[in-house]
């Protein structure tokens, strides 16, 4: 089948009859021979890719660790044992070796496991992890917790896929290299993050690899950490050796293993960007199933590269993901040093974004709504604080964009737009989001937050008014009515309009608003409409605590008005259905209508 070498590599050797369905957990791995465990990760990476091109999935992270997780629980006794995976990119050779192996067999059961690690899964799984650098940082203190009690295991973290280029793993190495004590860090080196890797440090680890672990500027050493290096990051046995050697340690260790990409599938190894993570595809060609068009994620960037040939201090920016704001590599080409991809580090993406703009450049940082969740500090005392007029876009946002509880996007509004001093824009179209990003590159005021607008360019929203100054805290309203005022933020504006027009078919003019701003309340516009309207209700794409809702609710309150603030409850969601979470908040038309009538 092509794409998939590792399929006739044994065609030579005698086959054994390794029956994948028969590994319960990391006892039967350990009772298969060595010689046979090439076999074995062959197999499971075989598994492996047949459920992802079906379901979906990471694709390159997960097959250039299948190696290094067979001698992981070859090696060491999990769960007495702990190994914390960082991002949980490469977890899923883990999740099948770890009793999880239905979950990747059976077609019935694809949707059973969570595609990051998960304890209320398995008792292998130490946390619910899904964003990056983390996993020294938690190793570090299983290990301490573990020397207060007086107890004896190892502690085992699993990094890489870039996330040492996140400060957080800076401060976890240094942290462990002053505390001692048994801990063990795997630093999977396969040259990537998610798109292509960045940073000065990547010259080091290029030269711990071309002198095999030797060169005398080693990161590792500098803080105190013991060093073995791996040449072969794909050959179990020579894994199985290195993590032998620092099983049982005294005091902590790195293990660098130089591993490939994509390993195994021809197509993940000469692409790594593109099959970091895919949708189902066709395993035999490798083409992705769905088709896509043009997003809007695409056109931002053909936007802001028709801008960037007028201004050359327009900069984009990404924190490793340049696929939000649609930075592809030959838009990034075409960028030339107006591009810039700061690696996995949102912190320094944010401060670096507000001294640019500070020194006169005009920067528009893309980063996805759950990613935002890591900078609240630089928001609030780098950014706002100053004043600098940087421009930060909000992708993947609200309760339908991603739905796994690490990556849940419906946090940013109540976390970002009650930081003072940050104007935080929602539009109700594509082309009020581009009016918006327009007006904000060229403002010198204050920093800008914008949500992506994802519903595509043929959504009307509500008319776009030329010369629009968003400086001016004012809601347009669109619909004018009496008793119920409905304020659709964003893309609920939508929302807001359908709910109305079944009020109307009752005969109950309701005004709606686009509200425009997230943390920003039009005290006159409250004011004026609570002469006529008994009701208001708001709609919000997001969480109601802390949110949009609860800030027209305290301006009404004021003036005798009862408000239905709609949106999320308070609470993680995890692998959930978009439309059964709103129906279950009462987001639909239908349901508003019905309880707006009831109210009435």
């Amino acid at each position: 089948m092509p794409g998939t070498q590792f399929f006739n590599n044994r065609r030579d050797k005698k086959m054994t009859t390794i029956d994948l369905a028969t590994i319960k957990g990391p006892a039967d791995v350990k009772k298969i021979a060595r010689e046979d465990l090439p076999e074995l990760c062959d197999k499971l990476r075989r598994a492996m890719l047949t459920r992802t091109a079906a379901h979906g999935g990471h694709v390159g992270p997960d097959l250039g660790f299948v190696e290094a997780t067979v001698a992981l629980h070859y090696v060491f006794n999990s769960p007495v044992d702990k190994i914390v995976f960082d991002v949980s990119h490469q977890a899923y050779p883990h999740k099948m070796l770890t009793g999880r192996m239905p979950a990747y067999l059976d077609p019935a059961k694809y949707d059973d496991v969570s595609g990051y690690t998960e304890p209320s899964e398995s008792p292998h799984d130490l946390f619910v992890v899904g964003h990056t650098s983390t996993s020294v940082s938690l190793a570090c203190g299983l290990a301490k917790a573990r020397d207060l009690r007086g107890e004896k295991f190892n502690v085992v973290a699993v990094i890489g896929d870039g996330s040492l280029t996140g400060g957080m793993a800076f401060e976890g190495l240094n942290n462990l290299g002053e505390q001692g004590g048994n801990a063990i860090v795997i630093f999977n080196d396969n040259q990537m993050s998610i798109a292509p890797n960045h940073g000065g440090f990547l010259g080091s680890l290029a030269r711990l690899r071309a002198t095999k672990g030797n060169d005398p500027c080693n990161y590792f050493k500098s803080l105190g950490l013991d060093y073995l290096y791996v040449a072969d990051g794909n050959d179990v046995n020579a894994l199985i050796d290195a993590f032998a050697k620092v099983k049982d340690c005294d005091h902590p260790v790195v293990v660098h293993i130089n591993t490939e990409k994509g390993h195994g599938y021809s197509y993940a190894v000469e692409n790594k960007e593109a099959w970091h993570w895919s949708m189902p595809w066709d395993l035999e060609t490798g083409k992705v199933l769905a088709a896509y068009g043009e997003s809007v994620h695409d056109r931002t960037a053909e936007h802001l590269l028709r801008k960037m040939a007028d201004d050359p201090t327009l900069v984009a920016i990404t924190a490793a993901v340049p696929a939000f704001g649609g930075w592809n590599p030959q838009r990034r080409s075409r960028a030339g040093k107006q591009f810039v991809d700061v690696g996995i580090c949102e912190p320094h993406a944010c401060a670096f974004a507000s001294a640019l703009a500070k020194g006169g450049a005009r920067p528009v940082w893309f980063v996805a709504s759950t990613f935002m969740q890591r900078v609240y500090d630089q928001l609030s005392h780098d950014l706002a604080v100053n004043s600098t007029p940087a421009v930060i876009v909000v992708c993947a946002s609200g309760l339908s964009a991603m739905n796994d509880v690490t990556h849940v996007g419906f946090f940013d509004i109540p976390m970002a737009s009650n930081i003072p001093n940050i104007l935080y824009l929602c539009p109700t179209s594509e082309k009020e989001y581009f009016a918006m990003l327009d007006w904000a590159i060229a403002q010198r005021e204050r920093p800008v937050v914008i949500r992506m607008f994802q519903k595509g360019a043929a959504v009307a929203g509500a008319p776009l008014e030329d010369g629009t100054d968003f400086s001016q805290i004012r809601n347009q309203v669109v619909r004018r009515g009496s008793r119920v005022a409905l304020f659709g933020l964003g893309e609920f504006f939508g929302l807001a309009e359908q709910a109305a027009d079944l009020l109307a078919q009752k005969g109950v003019p309701a005004t709606v608003v686009n509200p425009r701003f997230a943390g920003d309340v039009d005290e006159a516009l409250v004011g004026e409409l609570a002469k006529n309207h008994s009701l208001f209700v708001t709609l919000e794409d997001g969480v109601v605590a802390g949110g949009f809702g609860q800030k027209i609710a305290a301006a009404a309150a004021a003036r005798g008005i009862r408000v239905f603030v709609k949106g999320a409850p308070k609470a993680f969601e995890d692998r959930y259905n978009p439309q059964e979470l709103l129906a279950r908040c009462g987001l639909t038309a239908e349901a508003l209508a019905r309880e707006i009538l009831a109210a009435l």
